[in-house]
């Protein structure tokens, strides 16, 4: 296996089993766990940072208002989608959470429809339409919105269609994203402690310690993706996206036997058909682009 390959593999994996992480913090209300996570993600990206010498670009954004607006908007849609994940979690809904990331690359397809002005294949369209009437049976069954999947699955598009336009690689970015957080989200914290409410150093250090280790384990597969991403091949990416979902999935089911009925199983089914149909599209366009390519 390649470098680029074990990278993106690895960071899928981390991203599978972290619902069991967050699981043992589930007795902490969603908000707190969320600022704990965002504030040591910024001190981990800072520390790397500062180890790798790495201070030039900041001086550059700070002179590019569009730039730093644009970090702005992608840190609130960040914060929206861990809290949506560690709501999901604490609430036994996992297998709903899984869900948001199986339609997620349709969903990134759908706003690149709206405010790109792509042109979908065929085959794209139907595979959309495959997973919205997944998606409206689900609502039926389920008598309202599947809301976590979509939340989920809205927020992380949103802000994959603001960063093609952010030109900072991964580590810069997430500093810049949870530094923006970090400031209202400690004085949150701090009022928290202030009026006894707050968890971190209240005498069970192994709850603070894994509040703080929610940082490195937040920070490190967005440096695996990135530098993974940069190594493998866009059809290889694509099919290793489904891992984490697929873990998630599992999990929620066999080992914390969240509830999962037959008509439920009819509804994945039509997302997992529409995934099936979306990658083998995207795999059969981008080998006909290369073989064009080399017929030039």
């Amino acid at each position: 296996m390649s470098r680029g390959a074990l990278y993106a593999l690895s960071c899928y994996i981390i991203w599978g089993f972290l619902p069991i992480y967050w699981k043992f913090l589930s007795a902490i209300p969603g908000l707190e766990t969320t600022s704990h996570r965002v504030i040591w993600s910024a001190v981990v990206a800072a520390l790397v940072l500062i180890w790798q010498r790495n201070w030039r670009w900041l001086g550059d954004v700070l002179r590019q208002p569009r730039v730093i607006l644009t970090f702005a908007a992608t840190a609130i849609l960040i914060l929206a989608n861990w809290l949506i994940y560690i709501y999901a979690i604490n609430n036994d809904q996992i297998v709903e959470s899984s869900l948001g990331y199986f339609i997620n690359p349709l969903v990134n397809v759908l706003l690149g429809i709206i405010f790109l002005r792509e042109r979908p294949r065929l085959w794209q369209w139907i595979a959309i339409a495959v997973a919205a009437a997944g998606v409206t049976y689900l609502t039926i069954d389920y008598g309202r919105l599947p809301w976590v999947a979509l939340g989920l699955a809205g927020s992380f598009a949103f802000y994959a269609l603001l960063k093609k336009t952010a030109t900072l690689p991964a580590l810069e970015g997430l500093f810049l994203e949870t530094t923006f957080l970090a400031i209202p989200l400690t004085i949150y914290l701090f009022s928290l402690d202030q009026s006894g409410q707050g968890t971190f150093g209240m005498g069970n250090w192994q709850t603070s310690l894994l509040l703080i280790l929610g940082g490195p384990l937040t920070a490190l597969p967005l440096l695996l993706f990135s530098a993974g991403a940069k190594r493998v091949s866009m059809t290889l990416l694509g099919l290793l996206q489904y891992i984490a979902p697929t873990m998630q999935f599992v999990i929620g089911i066999a080992l914390y036997h969240e509830p999962f009925s037959q008509s439920q199983l009819v509804g994945f089914a039509f997302i997992w058909v529409a995934l099936v149909l979306f990658t083998l599209e995207s795999t059969a366009e981008r080998r006909r682009l290369q073989l064009a390519l080399r017929a030039r």
